[in-house]
């Protein structure tokens, strides 16, 4: 898909954009319980507090490529607990069985914006 590498640029930055989008949402349900609450168990509050945050900030922060690199990063690193913490305990490895697919492409999707940069359509180069 030759065509395509022209836009190569373009794409990263689409990716970020989607991917912060994306990420946004989920704290937003966690802070704020929109666009629907989250049953969150009381003893696991404060973690799941500070999640929606760094999902929160993170989350648009990537959106609009400001600092974009080490907020992926962090971003990243917050998926990898999210997936070892909550998604393995509940399900076993496989993503299939404990829902954790999502966890996974996140982390690697920010991991990967971490490395290559925000692309063209960001706010800030870094």
């Amino acid at each position: 898909m030759g065509f395509l590498t022209k836009y190569q640029p373009q794409l990263l930055s689409v990716l970020r954009i989607v991917a912060g989008l994306l990420f946004l949402e989920h704290g937003v349900q966690k802070i704020f319980g929109f666009p629907a609450p989250m049953a969150i168990p009381p003893d696991h509050a404060m973690i799941i507090m500070a999640a929606g945050w760094i999902e929160l900030v993170g989350g648009a922060l990537i959106a609009l490529g400001l600092f974009s690199r080490i907020a992926a990063f962090i971003c990243s690193g917050e998926m990898a607990v999210a997936y070892w913490m909550a998604h393995v305990p509940k399900g076993g490895m496989f993503p299939a069985q404990n829902g954790g697919d999502a966890a996974i492409l996140f982390c690697f999707v920010f991991l990967y914006i971490a490395a290559a940069g925000p692309g063209p359509l960001a706010v800030n180069q870094r």
